[in-house]
């Protein structure tokens, strides 16, 4: 039985929520292993919609167990609304179906705080942030400072924790205008909800290695998309943490060897939140229909995306730079009724063809799209669960978006509902 890796192929908002939750019907185990709560899934299930930020998408479903790994960052304060929003739903999570790793990183107020005064007077470049405090919770993790979840439990920890990192961020809050931390203010309210965090923290690195060797089906769950991997993303528009399926193992305590199958997620168009580099966005109409069918806002932010036609090129790195088994090809119902669809298959740059995207911002800037043009469909794939639902047409352009990536489609996603979904090739079966 196979341990599967979910990892979004483009810039992130790439369908990732109902394909973890189509899975995880299947695994035992679903772990997040990057990010925090900057990241966004929204799972509809009969009906009811459920919005994701730090919790893995499994705790929507009975029976899993599902682990916050240490390679996230976490705030508390937001986890504990969250799982008060998903109790008045009708979802059930206790220590029994959700753990914590004990050295997961706190993201802080003044993590935020930070965030947000950097962004409001960077004067050179913005980066597209959400201020929501993830760029400087892994900064102070890096830099040895951090808060981690199981310095919660011991108050002389905490306070040298909290003391060190104050020496840091005092300094920086000075050169920003912002007034000194409250030191004592902040640590009444880490150990406020210290008690409501405490109780889901465990060595996860150990749950995780005796769920492999009692040979239990493990999910992991990775937020944003590789396009916005700190290394390998179109920098320094990215994250701040690796975003690629490498991360995966890291994230939870366990070795590489632990994953079998990773599958990419893979919009059937291209979207992009914030600012960076975007070849194929389109701002005429063709970019309006992409946005208004496919309700193109972020769960996290509700800011409007960008669209664009298919980048192969990208997807093509992505799969590559994570090893990328097959993809979930997702939205093909928002391309329905266009009568001419373009896939980007490689860039002009200086009179020179590529077929990757360069790493020099500069390079990036003037890379011009080259397309290939394929016919459209008016027949409606929406809903559709087997490749005989679907127009020829539309089984065209799957067959051609599968040459250019060179990786082949073991899901199709044909709306938000779980089962409107083609398995083509089922990854747990590996």
């Amino acid at each position: 039985m196979a341990n599967v890796v979910v990892v979004g192929a483009q810039w992130g908002d790439e369908g990732k929520g109902k394909i973890v939750d189509w899975l995880s019907e299947r695994a035992d185990v679903i772990a997040r292993f990057q990010g925090g709560h900057n990241a966004g899934h929204t799972l509809v299930i009969d009906g009811e919609v459920y919005k994701l930020h730090a919790l893995p998408s499994g705790v929507v479903r009975g029976g899993k167990l599902s682990v916050i790994g240490n390679g996230v960052v976490l705030d508390p304060w937001h986890l504990v609304s969250e799982i008060e929003t998903l109790r008045g739903q009708g979802v059930e999570i206790t220590p029994a179906t959700l753990m914590i790793a004990e050295n997961t990183p706190l993201i802080l107020p003044i993590h935020g705080e930070l965030d947000r005064a950097r962004e409001s007077q960077n004067s050179v470049a913005k980066i597209g942030t959400t201020g929501r405090g993830i760029g400087p919770a892994y900064e102070d993790k890096v830099g040895r400072r951090v808060v981690r979840v199981a310095d919660l439990a011991d108050q002389t920890t905490l306070e040298l924790r909290v003391d060190r990192a104050l020496v840091h961020h005092d300094a920086l809050r000075r050169g920003l205008g912002l007034d000194p931390v409250d030191r004592d203010a902040l640590i009444a309210k880490l150990k406020d909800v210290a008690p409501a965090i405490l109780e889901y923290a465990a060595p996860v690195w150990k749950v995780m290695n005796e769920a492999r060797k009692a040979g239990k089906r493990i999910l992991f769950e990775g937020a944003q998309g590789a396009l916005l991997d700190i290394d390998f993303g179109t920098y320094p528009f990215v994250t701040s943490s690796n975003v690629i399926a490498g991360q995966a193992a890291t994230g939870v305590g366990m070795g590489p060897g632990s994953i079998d199958f990773v599958l990419g997620i893979v919009k059937a168009y291209t979207t992009r939140v914030g600012e960076g580099p975007f070849p194929t966005e389109l701002e005429d109409d063709d970019g309006q229909r992409l946005g208004e069918r496919g309700h193109e806002f972020g769960t996290t932010t509700g800011r409007k995306r960008r669209c664009g036609w298919f980048d192969a090129c990208l997807v093509r790195q992505t799969c590559a730079t994570s090893g990328v088994n097959g993809i979930s090809l997702t939205k093909l119902d928002v391309l329905d009724g266009f009568e001419t669809l373009k896939i980007c298959v490689g860039y002009e740059l200086d009179g020179e063809t590529l077929d990757y995207l360069p790493t020099a911002a500069d390079q990036q800037a003037r890379c011009t799209p080259v397309y290939e043009e394929m016919p459209g469909w008016s027949e409606s794939t929406e809903g559709a669960r087997s490749w005989a639902d679907l127009p020829a047409n539309a089984i065209k352009y799957v067959r051609r978006v599968e040459e250019l990536i060179d990786c082949p489609v073991a899901l199709l996603s044909t709306s938000p509902e779980r089962e409107d979904t083609i398995l083509v090739r089922d990854p747990f079966a590996d």
